[in-house]
């Protein structure tokens, strides 16, 4: 059965010796724009001490840790693991594609042998990486562009962080203040707000929004929907007082909601555009 790109079974392999550890979370979410990580591994020497920093980012992103000892000096293990892994799900077929993440060369050879029988190859890898593996995959990512990518949003967080700060030290300093005019009156029980959506949240839909934009930067609300749940699985307009996602991005400034007709007056698709863009 053909599948479309963005409906692709993934087997995500992760050289663990040869893989930047710093922004695993933002590989995932680059992921999720091509498929659905069906298999997420990871090959290294889990005794080894350089590989420990790993862990609580494993954890975070339900990555499987795959233990390969190093048997000899100069031999490297991890690689054959992940090599021989790569075969072993290639025949029984539960990926209709691979994520290689890794800068190292040696795995030319097998992206080669999985485009051979079919498979959708993409590498995810450093400027540093050879250009041979570069082209042995359909599509090769690097990693600064998604560090560059993903560091957005986590910048946003923290500027949202300290106005949210500022905001409660200003309201903190105007309550000492005397209220005589203010007690004397009963003020009426005021709407419960809804929380604001963060600043992080916002730039996760906005990158969501550019990642499958058409050329007039519009996106059907279903297929948005779909790619922001697989970035982060916790996603949930409700935690923001909003029922619906189109409900939410209503009450967003930045961004357009579209409503179209069609010939069926039952069948309205919308479509959201980033008015930022």
């Amino acid at each position: 059965m053909h599948m479309s790109l963005d409906n692709l079974r993934l087997a995500v392999l992760i050289d663990g010796d040869n893989a930047p550890r710093d922004c695993l979370k933002g590989i995932m979410e680059e992921i999720a724009i091509y498929g659905t990580p069906m298999i997420k591994r990871i090959y290294g020497d889990w005794a080894s001490h350089g590989l420990t920093s790993w862990k609580n980012t494993l954890l975070e992103n339900a990555v499987t840790p795959k233990q390969q000892f190093a048997y000899t000096t100069g031999k490297n293990a991890t690689d054959s693991a992940m090599i021989i892994d790569a075969m072993d799900i290639l025949y029984t077929g539960k990926a209709d594609g691979f994520v290689l993440v890794s800068s190292d060369s040696d795995f030319t050879p097998l992206a080669i042998r999985l485009r051979e029988s079919g498979m959708y190859v993409i590498g995810i890898g450093e400027e540093k990486t050879p250009k041979a593996f570069v082209q042995a995959c359909d599509k090769f990512i690097r990693v600064e562009v998604i560090r560059d990518k993903y560091k957005k949003p986590a910048k946003a967080a923290a500027k949202s962080t300290a106005k949210s700060a500022a905001a409660k030290k200003t309201a903190a300093r105007a309550a000492e203040k005397p209220a005589a005019k203010s007690a004397a009156k009963k003020a009426a029980p005021a709407a419960p707000e809804k929380p604001p959506v963060p600043e992080d949240i916002i730039c996760l839909i906005a990158d969501s929004v550019a990642d499958l934009a058409d050329d007039d930067g519009y996106i059907d609300l279903s297929n948005l929907g779909n790619l922001i749940i697989k970035k982060q699985p916790d996603f949930d307009p409700r935690t923001y007082g909003f029922g619906k996602l189109s409900n939410m991005l209503k009450n967003l400034p930045r961004f357009e909601v579209q409503v179209r007709e069609t010939a069926d007056p039952n069948v309205r698709p919308i479509y959201i555009r980033d008015q930022e863009a």
